[in-house]
């Protein structure tokens, strides 16, 4: 019997301590994995970066490209905090600027990412491995590709671009079928008592349209937008630039008293009910998670009944 109850104690005292192995082995690769790095190639040069970022720090446009790849953001500029498109994938982030280093530094990143226009980056990179991006290097694919390389994500990224150009050349093709091929869209902001007209490759959908979906933009468009990537015009030239369907990006507390006036209630595709008014803030960018949202909006309005 007493042979029976060593026998049984020590079975249980080598399980007890394979256990604390196991366990003591999965918190060592855990850590292990946790102090991984890589080396991104950015463009001011080579940057070792956490292999797989925990609290990340969007500072400006990149949030929504961040989001879809399933990266936590613990910090975000304010117009990505205002996105309807982000609200539930920032609903635990802080909104922090690139002159709030304290707040910053209290959210203890591992990793920053924003513009090159972004300001303090010297002591940005004190805090935390900080990458930034030429808005327009690399066209709005790519440059979803190039985040996915900054998480180490890159296969996820590279798969959904080519998921993601498929559906909106295919939704394009049904778009043209119904309008016509030789139909035109502008996209139209109001922002801060001025309108403008958007090039191809400015957000508010403009990727989508003129280079996924190869849409046509009125002539005007074309000559005073298309190289800068936006133009201001006055609502009495606004005819010159609208196209046979609008995008009508708008924020709800903007002045709607243009929308009034005869000169804009003339305009043919109000007259033919082919605007389509959109939210301000869901539609600025053209990260990969706006995209989807950009897209799904443009199959409802084109193609409803």
């Amino acid at each position: 019997m007493k042979k029976l109850l060593l026998s049984i104690l020590l079975l249980l005292l080598i399980t007890v301590s394979a256990c604390s192995n196991n366990d003591n082995e999965k918190e060592s690769n855990s850590t292990d994995k946790a102090d991984e790095t890589i080396t991104y190639e950015s463009e001011d040069g080579p940057v070792e970066v956490p292999a797989n970022p925990q609290r990340i720090v969007v500072l400006s446009t990149y949030a929504g490209d961040v989001l879809k790849l399933g990266g936590n953001i613990v910090g975000a500029d304010s117009w990505s905090i205002e996105n309807p498109n982000f609200s539930e994938g920032l609903a635990d982030a802080e909104e922090v600027s690139d002159e709030s280093l304290e707040k910053i530094i209290e959210l203890d990143p591992d990793l920053i990412i924003g513009l090159s226009t972004i300001k303090n980056v010297d002591k940005l990179k004190e805090i935390a491995p900080t990458v930034t991006f030429t808005y327009g290097k690399v066209d709005y694919l790519n440059q979803h590709i190039e985040i996915g390389k900054l998480l180490n994500k890159e296969k996820e990224a590279t798969e959904w671009v080519n998921d993601f150009e498929q559906r909106a050349e295919k939704l394009g093709e049904e778009i043209k079928a119904k309008i016509g091929e030789d139909a035109t869209v502008s996209v139209i902001e109001d922002y801060d008592k001025q309108l403008y007209v958007f090039g191809n490759n400015w957000g508010r959908g403009t990727e989508i349209l003129y280079q996924a979906m190869e849409l046509k933009m009125p002539e005007k468009v074309k000559e005073m937008a298309l190289k800068d990537g936006y133009y201001a015009l006055s609502l009495e030239v606004l005819p010159e630039y609208a196209g046979d369907y609008m995008i009508l990006s708008r924020n709800n507390g903007s002045d709607p008293s243009y929308l009034e006036s005869d000169t804009y209630k003339n305009i043919p595709a109000v007259q033919n009910g082919h605007v389509f008014e959109v939210e301000q803030r869901s539609f600025y960018f053209n990260d990969a998670t706006t995209l989807e949202f950009q897209l799904d909006f443009f199959e409802e309005k084109f193609l409803q009944d």
